[in-house]
C-alpha cells in the first residue's frame, strides 16, 4: 500500500518536518557523488552492528565512532526508490504529528524515535556486518504518534489487488494497523533465517514504531492526568 495524503491539514507550517526531508535529500546528493568511496562511507557511517560492538567494547576510547553511525545513519540511503518512499511517508504523516508536539519537541522525538530503531536492530542482529542506513526506523516512530493522535484520519492509498491498481480511502488505525503488522510477521520470521542477507530491518521499523506510540500515550496522559484527548482533531 503507497499512502498518497491524508485528510487534516496541518494546523502550523511543519518547519522541522520540511528541513528533516530536506536533510535527507541533501545527503543523499552528496552520496551520488561518492562513487566507489560510497561503500567504505557506509561502513563508516552507517549502523555497522558487529562493528559497533567491537568498537564499544575492545576500543573504548575511540567510542565516538559507535555513537555518531546512530545519528548519522539515518540520513543515508541505499537507492531513489529508498529515499523516495521514506521521505514520502514522512511528508504525509509527519506534519500533524510535528503540529500537535511543537517544532522542537518534535525534532528530539525524531532522533529518539531513530535512536530506539537503531537499537532495536543491534539487539536483533549483533553479528552482522551489513550496514543499516535510511530513515525508515525513525519514520516509524512518527507512524506510531499519528496512529495514536489520529486514528480515524482518512489515508488515500494506491492499494494493488492482483493485477489492478485501486485508489482508496483507508482509516489511519487500519492503514497502520496492516503496516505495524507486516513489520512484525517480516521481523519475526527474519528470527528464523539461517543465513545474514541484506533487506529491511524489520525490527528497526517495529523498535522505533513502538517507541513512538509509547511516548505520545504516555506524554498525554501525563499531561492531561489521563484523560485520553486523542482523536481527529
Amino acid at each position: 500500500m503507497i499512502p498518497l495524503r491524508d485528510n487534516i491539514r496541518s494546523r502550523k507550517v511543519p518547519i522541522m518536518n520540511y528541513t528533516l526531508i530536506g536533510a535527507n535529500f541533501l545527503v543523499f546528493m552528496i552520496e551520488l557523488g561518492m562513487g566507489p568511496n560510497l561503500e567504505v562511507f557506509f561502513q563508516v557511517f552507517g549502523l555497522v552492528p558487529q562493528r559497533v560492538l567491537a568498537i564499544a567494547t575492545q576500543a573504548p576510547s575511540h567510542i565516538q565512532w559507535a555513537i555518531i553511525p546512530f545519528f548519522t545513519s539515518i540520513f543515508l540511503h541505499a537507492g531513489w526508490l529508498h529515499l523516495i518512499g521514506n521521505m514520502l511517508f514522512l511528508y504525509i504523516f509527519g506534519d500533524n504529528v510535528e503540529a500537535t508536539l511543537g517544532h522542537f519537541r518534535y525534532l528530539i522525538f525524531y532522533f529518539a524515535c531513530g535512536l530506539a530503531a537503531a537499537l532495536t536492530h543491534l539487539a536483533s542482529v549483533p553479528s552482522s556486518t551489513m550496514p543499516t542506513v535510511g530513515a525508515s526506523g525513525a519514520v516509524a516512530g512518527v507512524l506510531g504518534a499519528y496512529l495514536l493522535l489520529f486514528p480515524g484520519a482518512r489515508i488515500l492509498t494506491l492499494v494493488p489487488i492482483f493485477f489492478f491498481i485501486q485508489i482508496l480511502e483507508i482509516p489511519a488505525f487500519v492503514f497502520l494497523g496492516i503496516w505495524f503488522l507486516i513489520q512484525f510477521f517480516s521481523g519475526s520470521l527474519s528470527l528464523f533465517a539461517t543465513q545474514q542477507t541484506g533487506g529491511v530491518a524489520w525490527w528497526a521499523h517495529i523498535g522505533g514504531f513502538v517507541v513512538g506510540a509509547g511516548y505520545t500515550l504516555w506524554h498525554y496522559r501525563s499531561l492531561k492526568g489521563g484523560k485520553r484527548v486523542m482523536g481527529n482533531a
